[in-house]
């Protein structure tokens, strides 16, 4: 090929990739909502961020309004006005994902246009590692969920977020004696907490046994959200991989997490999301 011709070539193919950057079908991207929701359980209430064991739905990194968090819907209302005061959080403390069909109706009822929804740490975070919800019906319950919103927001734009890894819990607090003081008094996620400090094989198998139960629930969280199709986004892991740290979790119960924790939470799964 002479050098002309390899310029002409280079040339070609830099004005294909100029004209493939500015398609609208690549560059679009699906216009902020109006309207929004989020569910879950004591993690999207915002539960301990601030307060003794309480919800502060304000702190919330979905649906809540305190600038620091700087959640969803802050973000959101920041690009569109349009969405003021209709930011729903429909999460209750406590739930699992067999309560997540009746979030999806109540968020059905509210006719939004984005729902965010993080659920599975009480799925497997419970008094033993026996009592734990099994995968098979884990999947379940979120396709009951996701069913519901499908058919009664057929428009509306699904955030699937990954269940945080329980695990890392217990490793950045295992020294900290108030950590496993709080643990202890209070009887949190025995299934991986219970015994904090032992180093005995069956221990460890057991906290390896839940932290591959929480992998199996954001299994079935991706391919959830795959099989509902392009209105459903999964964070790809986001939440789980990320290692949060010590102090990003509220030093009332050492679980949940505060100000800081639900500001990384927002980041987080924002920047894994729609993009608005």
């Amino acid at each position: 090929m002479t050098l002309t011709r390899r310029v002409l070539a280079i040339l070609a193919s830099l004005t294909a990739l100029v004209l493939l950057a500015a398609s609208p079908a690549t560059a679009a991207t699906t216009p902020p909502p109006n309207s929004m929701a989020s569910m879950g359980d004591s993690i999207t209430r915002g539960f301990n961020a601030c307060g003794w064991y309480v919800d502060c739905t304000s702190r919330s990194f979905s649906t809540g309004d305190y600038s620091t968090v700087n959640s969803h819907y802050l973000r959101i209302r920041a690009v569109n006005p349009n969405i003021q005061g209709r930011n729903y959080n429909d999460a209750r403390s406590g739930a699992k994902s067999a309560d997540m069909y009746g979030q999806a109706g109540t968020a059905v009822s509210q006719g939004v246009e984005y729902v965010t929804m993080l659920i599975g740490a009480n799925d497997a975070c419970t008094s033993s590692e026996s009592t734990m919800t099994s995968v098979t019906t884990y999947r379940a319950n979120i396709d009951s969920a996701l069913n519901r919103l499908k058919a009664g927001l057929p428009s509306a734009r699904v955030a699937v977020v990954s269940v945080p890894d329980i695990y890392r819990l217990w490793y950045i607090g295992r020294n900290n004696l108030s950590a496993l003081t709080a643990w202890s008094s209070f009887g949190i996620c025995q299934s991986m907490l219970a015994n904090a400090t032992s180093t005995a094989q069956a221990d460890v198998d057991r906290r390896a046994r839940v932290r591959q139960r929480v992998i199996d629930y954001n299994t079935q969280l991706a391919q959830a959200c795959t099989a509902y199709g392009a209105n459903c986004d999964f964070d790809d892991n986001a939440v789980f991989n990320y290692p949060f740290v010590l102090s990003q979790v509220s030093t009332w119960d050492y679980f949940h997490p505060n100000t800081s924790g639900q500001a990384v939470l927002a980041s987080v799964t924002y920047a894994n999301g729609f993009g608005w």
